[in-house]
């Protein structure tokens, strides 16, 4: 752990519990806080959640807002979702559902962390625009977009998105 990612860490933790705050995350070299989504991401996110957490094939426990942190690379992250194998390592799965103010955040920057902690799937839900991408394989050198409405394959999992709503 470098001494910046000790002393952002330190000012992280510093931050109170607020009801409409997130718990702060820290990439490129910045804490970062932000206001918690509206009840429609709320809602898109246990939709997900239900699903994954039903299925046979989820090889662990689907964990909402999840730290998720890597010192060596200065980030720690609270993905929306998470599915964390047992015992607890990296996660399989990492799931955002964009929100207005994060969407340039949520498709380049968290899919660009999420690559470089060796998460091998994120799973990305647009509301606005009622798509989104399964970015997988090594780095997320593949990418699967898909509208709502399409029945998708996320890793072992298969997920329904026409209950998702924009």
């Amino acid at each position: 752990m470098t001494d910046e990612y000790r002393a952002l860490r330190a000012l992280a933790d510093l931050v109170p519990a607020v009801p409409d705050l997130r718990a702060p995350e820290i990439a490129e070299g910045t804490v970062h806080l932000a206001l918690l989504p509206g009840p429609r991401h709320g809602a898109a996110v246990e939709l997900v959640r239900r699903q994954l957490a039903a299925q046979p094939a989820a090889p662990g426990r689907v964990v909402p807002a999840a730290p998720l942190e890597a010192p060596s690379l200065g980030l720690l992250r609270r993905p929306d979702l998470a599915v964390l194998p047992a015992p607890v390592a990296r996660p399989l799965l990492v799931v955002e559902v964009v929100a207005p103010h994060f969407l340039e955040f949520d498709h380049r920057t968290r899919a660009r962390d999420y690559a470089a902690m060796g998460i091998p799937t994120y799973l990305l839900v647009d509301p606005r625009t009622g798509t989104g991408i399964v970015h997988d394989e090594p780095n997320y050198t593949r990418r699967t977009d898909f509208a709502f409405g399409d029945v998708i394959t996320v890793g072992p999992w298969t997920l329904d998105t026409g209950v998702l709503r924009t």
